[in-house]
């Protein structure tokens, strides 16, 4: 027999059906037991009269909740029971995997455990609701990604994680032995990004692991996340990145809504908006002077950079004047951005790139790249960076390469936002972090 999903019971009403799925609740009263069983689709109440089965009462009454269960029995309408007014009379029951008890973590409990008791028996955490949603969710977003790219002629590239020199700069680099030489954890695809503009390939996207070895322990960091990665070439400055990243992320957003909506608004209390085209954008140079008006003045370390508290005033101001979600801070200054972006050529000490903040939170870096060998060569002197190491770069340039640019997306980060989840830690299948290796 072949099993039935919960979600698809209504159609089987009068049959006998194979379920499987998890015992969320036993409730064994004097002559009749009920047990609540969950799978991926739903929940569904299954009814024993003990009077029928001596042996599989008792059975029955030796559950503990969560064992994995196989259970035959025939559907019937009920309209008293509250889970779809459907119920499947026993026949058969089959453990297959009994729980221990007492569970770790209770993950039904209306009182959650800790953030780090939850992470060390995350397959538990995971059973929820509202944590499988996330990522039904994601699975969705990056469908849509990935037909929004196609749809303009990108084509899919999977870079290396295992890198000879830096792919940004020496800091936050994860170091390793390679053989008998030094390697590295990609810190990004950016360099291979551009190897695809120099081979023709004209648009590429790539969403894959990415590592950094930053001591941060925020509710926004992590030191392996999933990059979001795109290039275009022939673009006339980082105004067509940001024109393209605003349409791509515009139809994300409407098939999340289309397909999860309701259930993101029943178990997040978020209404997913739909943000309307163009974006803000603000200069960073306007960026300081509404933050001074609003009497925050950046930290000294962040001299011609925002932080987290500058970006979430921002945000609040772009909702504010624009009722936007979202915000382009472009035009950041040469010092805080690495030797690949392009300067503006009326004011070479600014960039061309951007970063877009989202609620507060940024969940983007982009740019024009700089694309001419000796401006590069240049550029990279004065970060103090020697042209060997990153001479397998710069010879991509050197025979015919288009002006291009492109961003790079921290997914759960924007996980976070799309959903309104209060720590990234929530929005990743398994966090890692300084202090985290298991599971």
């Amino acid at each position: 027999m072949e099993r039935t999903h919960l979600k698809d019971l209504r159609q089987a009403v009068g049959q006998t059906v194979k379920v499987q799925g998890w015992l969320q609740t036993l409730r064994d009263q004097k002559k009749i037991q009920f047990l609540i069983i969950r799978d991926l689709t739903g929940l569904v109440q299954v009814a024993h009269w003990k009077a029928g089965n001596a042996e599989l009462a008792d059975q029955i009454s030796k559950l503990n909740v969560e064992s994995a269960l196989t259970v035959t029995g025939k559907v019937v309408d009920n309209p008293v029971v509250k889970l779809g007014g459907l119920e499947v009379q026993l026949e058969t029951l089959k453990v297959e995997n009994a729980a221990e008890i007492p569970l770790p973590i209770d993950p039904f409990a209306e009182a959650q455990a800790s953030q780090d008791l939850r992470m060390d028996w995350r397959y538990l955490d995971l059973r929820r609701k509202e944590n499988m949603l996330i990522f039904q969710v994601e699975t969705t977003l990056e469908m849509a990604m990935r037909e929004y790219w196609v749809k303009h002629n990108f084509m899919e590239m999977q870079s290396p994680k295992i890198m000879g020199s830096p792919s940004e700069s020496g800091a936050e680099l994860f170091e390793m032995i390679y053989f008998e030489r030094k390697a590295y954890l990609s810190q990004s695809p950016q360099f291979y990004k551009q190897m695809a503009m120099a081979a023709g390939w004209e648009r590429v996207f790539e969403i894959g692991p990415v590592f950094r070895a930053d001591p941060s322990f925020t509710s926004r960091h992590m030191t392996e996340f999933t990059g979001v990665d795109m290039e275009m070439s022939w673009v006339d400055s980082h105004e067509d990145v940001m024109a393209f990243m605003e349409g791509w992320l515009q139809y994300v957003y409407q098939q999340v809504k289309d397909k999860y909506g309701a259930e993101i608004k029943e178990y997040f209390k978020r209404d997913i908006p739909i943000p309307t085209l163009p974006f803000p954008r603000i200069s960073m140079a306007e960026a300081a002077e509404i933050l001074k008006k609003k009497g925050y003045t950046l930290p000294p370390d962040k001299k011609g950079d925002i932080d987290p508290a500058g970006e979430r005033l921002l945000g609040q101001y772009v909702k504010e004047k624009y009722d936007h979600e979202f915000v382009f801070l472009t035009d950041w200054p040469v010092s805080v951005r690495p030797f690949y972006h392009m300067r503006h050529p009326d004011n070479p000490g600014l960039t061309r790139s951007f970063d877009l903040i989202t609620t507060g939170l940024e969940i983007t870096t982009g740019a024009q790249r700089e694309h001419r060998y000796e401006v590069l060569l240049k550029q990279a002197a004065e970060k103090g960076l020697r042209p060997e190491p990153i001479q397998f770069y710069l010879d991509f340039f050197r025979y015919g390469c288009p002006p291009h640019g492109g961003f790079g997306l921290g997914l759960a980060r924007l996980m976070m936002v799309l959903l309104g989840l209060p720590n990234i830690r929530d929005a990743v299948y398994l966090f890692r972090g300084p202090n985290r290796l298991s599971p």
